[in-house]
């Protein structure tokens, strides 16, 4: 599967952006999603993350409250919907996918195979 990550850009803090994740290829099997984020010069960490019926979701405690992930599974699409944005959220974020026969959701990087390419966000105080 392939991943297409879109929707960054340039914010100021406190404003709201909404990423999107389009997957194309073998979109027909079932794929719990991801975010993670990577700021220069730091480690990617884990944003938020769906199962693939999307009845499931889990957020780091940094944006617990402020992001939302939501997908639309006839869309092959997934969302992050991010509010209250601060400049500690400025990063690259990256949408990933993980193949998956149950409801679960993953939390850590190499729980995914599957990952785009990244989008920036920054956001300006």
């Amino acid at each position: 599967v392939q991943l297409q990550a879109s929707g960054g850009g340039l914010v100021q803090a406190g404003g709201s952006l909404r990423l999107a994740c389009v997957a194309s290829g073998d979109t027909g099997s079932s794929y719990a999603m991801g975010w993670f984020r990577q700021a220069p010069g730091k480690e990617r960490e884990f944003v938020a993350t769906i199962s693939r019926g999307g009845t499931k979701r889990y957020y780091s405690d940094s944006v617990k409250g402020r992001f939302t992930i939501s997908r639309d599974n006839a869309k092959n699409s997934v969302y992050l919907q991010m509010n209250s944005l601060k400049p500690e959220d400025t990063a690259v974020y990256s949408c990933a996918a993980r193949l998956t026969v149950t409801g679960a959701y993953y939390y850590t990087a190499p729980d995914y195979a599957y990952w785009g390419q990244g989008t920036q966000v920054t956001v300006s105080s």
